[in-house]
């Protein structure tokens, strides 16, 4: 009888019996040496898009349910509820105790987090891989049972927590109300990114439960959201398991892109304030430029990197080698909605935020007269490959990847693409981004102020909010209804463990070579990378010998990342970015470690 009931099962699960069916989109394979995430692509009756990358290089499984909302779906007077609600997605469910999602996982063996940004809210974990139904039937209930488990006790103790959050990361830390006063001062009043994700202590106090349902419900249905599943899996029954989780799961309300007319300023914006907490004062100067995805993203970062990283950038060039300032640094960052371009300064010791706002203007008239080299294009090019080559090391990068490109683009299959498009970068191209939205164009410039001195700013302020063009979005929160999925199973029995996964270790052979070093390696063609590691016993424990030089072994593995007689630090920096590898040095307790 026992294994009947065991067969049935099984049979159930085979053939869909009672499950809504997914319907298989695409299947990409890596052909040849193409850069490619292979993945299945599926999507459920509910609108529920399934990817499913498999991957047995590790007996592990990361899951990801991405919900194409962030902080851009809030308005004005009601800032924050993305952010809140992950936390609340993390407090139970109607088949999960209060506080147990954390308890589950970690017992499993797994590790958890979410986070939240302008454009999307993800959850995630990484577990072995017999845990997988379990991760699945944890994601599940808290997309189609949630709400009755969100009780005003719980509201307010995560109300508390996401206000000590902003108290601890931006109210009072070094520069943490930064990009909030940027944000405000850069878009129109009312944009979605005029206000930082964790939103507004004024908007977090006058929120009240119900706020927050109305925006899981709006929000939170199954065609908003794709889940991202991958690793050491079987396809046919990870996708047999996601239509008996989510399939009974109503659809939410239909969700259109949010589309605004690119931000244009007309004239310079002058900005200050004060940071109680900050000991330099700071210039930060932003462009607006283009969102995510743009024919023009390439070029741009390379634009961020000629100028502002590294010690052969222009701004490293002009203001810090020659101490008029402590850092100096550019980067472009963009959304979904629209782009940002900023140039961060600090003054060294006895320099004005004016002048470096001057320094700032003979620093691109530098760039004007050098130009954009070949040597530049090529240490773009190879860092740019080596930091997506590396970010597909892990199953957690793979999936993050996927699941990133499905939702801001409908096309998993972006990693390819992405990379031609940063590989044809041209200079033409970056001096044409360069005369497109930096030369002679508009910009928000802050000036961070300290306490101790306040009358520094670059210009005087000579800008102000203009609130009076403001129209509420309508959402579509009215008439929402809660409708819970009606299942062939009971959800209250939690899922037990699959088999245990085999772990196999990597074969690995050994060599001591005449001059005494001994050598491991391994060999693994996963990725086109190869990584050096060279620890020399004599760190932190060797200084015994000599205790009047504390710490000499940290400061020579600093300067040991510096410069040699034959190379200059530039030149070991143009080299290594041109081959997109990096040499690290450092001290630990026992041992100079050498990382390549």
């Amino acid at each position: 009888m026992k294994k009947y009931i065991q067969l049935l099962t099984v049979l159930c699960i085979a053939g869909h019996t009672g499950f809504a069916q997914a319907k298989l989109v695409e299947k990409v394979v890596k052909k040849g040496d193409e850069m490619v995430i292979p993945y299945e692509k599926y999507v459920l009756p509910n609108g529920l898009t399934v990817l499913l990358a498999e991957d047995h290089s590790d007996p592990l499984v990361h899951v990801d349910i991405t919900y194409h909302v962030g902080s851009a779906r809030e308005e004005i007077g009601k800032s924050g509820f993305a952010h809140f609600f992950e936390h609340m997605m993390f407090q139970g469910s109607d088949n999960v105790g209060d506080e147990q999602h954390f308890k589950i996982i970690s017992e499993a063996g797994g590790t958890l987090n979410g986070s939240t940004n302008l454009d999307r809210t993800n959850y995630y974990e990484t577990v072995p891989a017999n845990q997988l139904e379990k991760m699945l039937w944890l994601e599940s209930d808290r997309m189609g049972f949630l709400l009755d488990a969100v009780t005003q006790k719980k509201f307010e103790i995560q109300r508390s927590t996401v206000k000590n959050e902003r108290g601890q990361n931006y109210d009072n830390r070094p520069y943490g109300l930064l990009s909030e006063f940027t944000s405000k001062n850069l878009y129109p009043y009312g944009h979605p990114y005029s206000w930082l994700t964790i939103g507004y202590i004024e908007d977090l106090n006058r929120v009240d439960v119900q706020d927050l349902k109305n925006f899981f419900l709006r929000w939170y249905g199954p065609n908003n959201a794709t889940i991202t599943i991958g690793g050491d899996l079987d396809p046919a029954t990870t996708i047999r398991l996601v239509e008996k989780y989510f399939g009974s799961i109503p659809r939410g309300p239909e969700v259109t892109p949010t589309v605004l007319a690119p931000v244009k300023l007309t004239s310079d914006r002058y900005v200050s304030f004060v940071d109680n907490y900050a000991r330099l004062p700071l210039l930060v100067k932003t462009f607006p430029t283009v969102k995510n995805y743009d024919k023009d993203m390439a070029p741009l970062a390379c634009l961020a990197q000629v100028l502002g990283q590294g010690k052969n950038s222009i701004l490293y060039q002009q203001m810090v080698k020659p101490q008029k300032a402590i850092n100096a640094t550019a980067f472009s960052r963009m959304s979904e909605l629209s782009g940002e371009f900023s140039v961060q300064i600090t003054p060294f010791p006895g320099n004005s935020l004016s002048s470096l706002d001057s320094l700032f203007a003979a620093s691109l008239v530098a760039f004007e007269q050098r130009g954009v080299t070949d040597d530049d294009i090529l240490k773009f090019k190879g860092g740019i490959e080596s930091q997506y080559i590396n970010g597909l090391q892990s199953v957690s990068g793979k999936v993050s990847q996927l699941a990133a490109f499905q939702t801001f683009t409908g096309n998993p299959n972006m990693i390819g693409k992405l990379l031609a498009m940063y590989q044809s970068v041209t200079k033409e191209d970056v001096m044409r981004v360069y005369n497109e939205y930096i030369k002679g164009k508009a910009s928000v410039t802050v000036s961070v102020l300290t306490k101790d001195n306040r009358a520094i700013e670059a210009k005087p302020d000579n800008y102000k909010v203009d609130t009076t063009q403001y129209t509420r979005p309508d959402y579509g929160y009215a008439g929402l209804k809660y409708v819970k999925a009606a299942d062939n199973f009971d959800r209250k029995q939690m899922p037990g463990n699959g088999a245990s996964p085999l772990i196999k270790v990597p074969a690995f052979w050994k060599k001591n070579l005449a001059n005494g070093i001994k050598v491991i390696g391994t060999e693994n063609t996963e990725i086109p990378v190869v990584t050096i590691s060279i620890k020399i016993p004599g760190g932190q424990l060797a200084e015994t010998d000599i205790p009047t030089k504390s710490g000499i072994a940290g400061i020579t593995a600093s300067m040991m990342n510096e410069d040699t007689k034959k190379y200059t630090a530039e030149q070991m920096a143009l080299a290594l970015q041109k081959l997109g590898s990096n040499i690290n040095i450092s001290s630990s307790f026992d041992y100079t470690v050498i990382t390549v």
